[in-house]
């Protein structure tokens, strides 16, 4: 069963703008013009073409600028933004200049528009909510967006404008390509008036869905926000791979709500299990839903944008479902965090790419020999399905002689919570089998986690007063910490500073600190001996 069908690539088009050397490689090559993705000129350099899973040379002969000048007379005009095209595809001719202005690289990418590539999320897509699609550089994003947008005009009738930056979406020239169906199309004069032609777009032509490609300013973003507030569906595309990447982007944050320190009272933090200074959403967010590209044919979808944020920044695992197509038609759908993959996610540290491991480098969990008395047995703990910070938290409060192990094979005890147990996990089953004690929390709260600890090492939590004293003390300290790092990072951001060293803290605060720059796309070190060791943000 067929799935997909290119309706027209035009790419005869597009050879046809190429030097007569180059142009016959290509057309005489052993390789599916199919496959071709992109043909690549720069002065001096061998011309290069390149396809999905491998790259040739089209010649001996290095690119002169003769070469590049016929290219450039058989185009449309470069815009603001280096971008050209030829009327009435979607092919689309990138330049690189030197420092006088002078074109010295071209990049000539095969455009095509294919039908049946949102298959996959149609039923998202229909569902009248607004959508954001991330994805690496030729992932197929803008491809989806124009089938999108097809869909939406042809089959479902409803009025769709595409704001279209650079032509890529609807092609070059004042006439659309037939690729976008129904759909009216609007240009924009230059890249920075974006957002204006965005507003426009919704004021003057009464759309029922705005489709954008690349949001990639403030402006836009807020443009964005205001069109979503406004009723109208919203389909776009921004800039990153993951959830988390575009979390971390300052600029674009605001599509997923943005983020913020905020200060809990004494009870709401105990009530969390969880520092008095966290991070929260700060706003609804604009796009409802959330889908990371892989390839056409496989996805991530995050359908409550909203709960994912929340979880990200409690650090636990979104709920997210992945969307494969199988090689006859069907759309497999599964959970993206269960069993084994959960193990992997909760102890991670967010670096852009998505959940991985901690960082080998990072210091392991060190701590004192017990105090409740000889005798006791040191435990070395797997988590499973719960959150190795605050189980670290949990520990280092209590002081007792446990480890968090990441092989079930070294663990003494599992610690998990009552839905994973519930649920039959072959890790659990596995520990059980072995004789492995497990544990079992109700929610992952680090006041869960301290009363299971008390219980396996036998002491009192009603003991620890002058502890408990000094953990507020703690949390002070920590406030007064994560407020100032907040403070520094602001100031790099609007340029008020170029860096901001800040006071010297310990090791676990420093490690929050250096987070919370990364989450903000800053750099930071750690300078100094202890205990005068302290944190350094800058750009």
């Amino acid at each position: 069963m067929a799935v997909q069908q290119d309706i027209t690539s035009n790419i005869e088009l597009l050879l046809a703008t190429l030097p007569a050397p180059v142009r016959q490689a290509i057309e005489t090559g052993p390789d599916d013009r199919e496959d071709l993705l992109e043909v690549i000129m720069d002065l001096g350099r061998l011309p290069e073409a390149r396809y999905r899973n491998h790259e040739r040379f089209l010649s001996d002969r290095e690119v002169t600028q003769e070469d590049i000048d016929y290219v450039i007379s058989r185009i449309g005009a470069f815009g603001e933004d280096n971008r050209a095209g030829i009327p009435r595809t979607l092919h689309r001719i990138s330049a690189i200049r030197n420092r006088t202005g002078r074109v010295i690289g071209l990049t000539c990418r095969v455009g095509r528009a294919v039908f049946g590539t949102i298959t996959i999320l149609r039923d998202l897509i229909e569902s009248g909510k607004s959508v954001l699609l991330l994805g690496r550089p030729g992932v197929g994003k803008t491809t989806m967006l124009r089938e999108t947008a097809r869909v939406l005009a042809e089959d479902l009738r409803k009025r769709v404008v595409i704001v279209d930056t650079s032509n890529e979406i609807a092609g070059d020239g004042d006439i659309p390509h037939p690729g976008i169906g129904r759909a009216r199309r609007m240009q924009v004069p230059r890249p920075s008036e974006q957002h204006a032609v965005m507003i426009e777009a919704v004021e003057n032509h009464m759309p029922e869905v705005i489709v954008i490609d690349e949001i990639g300013t403030e402006l836009e973003a807020l443009a964005a926000r205001t069109i979503a507030e406004r009723g109208v569906q919203l389909i776009g595309t921004a800039h990153g791979q993951t959830l988390e990447n575009l979390l971390s982007n300052p600029t674009l944050s605001d599509l997923i709500g943005g983020i913020q320190a905020v200060t809990l009272g004494d009870e709401e933090a105990r009530r969390r299990g969880t520092q008095k200074t966290v991070l929260e959403r700060k706003a609804p967010p604009t796009f409802d839903i959330l889908v990371e590209i892989q390839n056409w044919d496989q996805v991530t979808v995050y359908p409550d944008v909203a709960s994912a944020v929340d979880s990200l920044l409690r650090s636990e695992p979104p709920q997210a479902e992945v969307r494969r197509r199988t090689a006859d038609g069907q759309i497999e759908i599964f959970p993206a965090f269960t069993g084994e993959q959960v193990v992997q996610a909760l102890p991670g540290i967010r670096r852009g790419g998505g959940w991985r491991e901690r960082n080998e480098r990072s210091p392991r969990l060190s701590l004192a020999p017990a105090t409740s008395g000889a005798g006791v047995t040191p435990q070395r703990i797997y988590p499973f399905g719960v959150s190795r910070d605050r189980l670290e938290r949990a520990i280092a409060s209590l002081h007792v002689p446990a480890t968090i192990v990441r092989d079930m094979g070294e663990a003494t005890m599992v610690m998990t919570l009552k839905n994973y147990y519930r649920q039959g996990s072959q890790r659990v089953r596995q520990a059980e089998e072995r004789g492995v004690p497990v544990y079992v929390l109700r929610n992952n709260t680090l006041a869960q986690m301290e009363r299971q600890l008390a219980d396996v090492f036998n002491i009192s939590l009603s003991d620890n007063g002058a502890q408990r004293q000094a953990d507020r003390d703690d949390d002070a300290t920590m406030t007064e910490a994560l407020l100032e790092v907040e403070t520094a990072i602001t100031q790099v951001l609007n340029g008020e500073r170029s860096s901001v060293e800040l006071q010297p803290q310990s090791s676990y605060v420093r490690r929050l600190q250096h987070q919370m720059a990364e989450r903000y796309n800053l750099q930071s070190e750690s300078r100094g001996r202890e205990p005068n060791r302290r944190v350094k943000i800058f750009r």
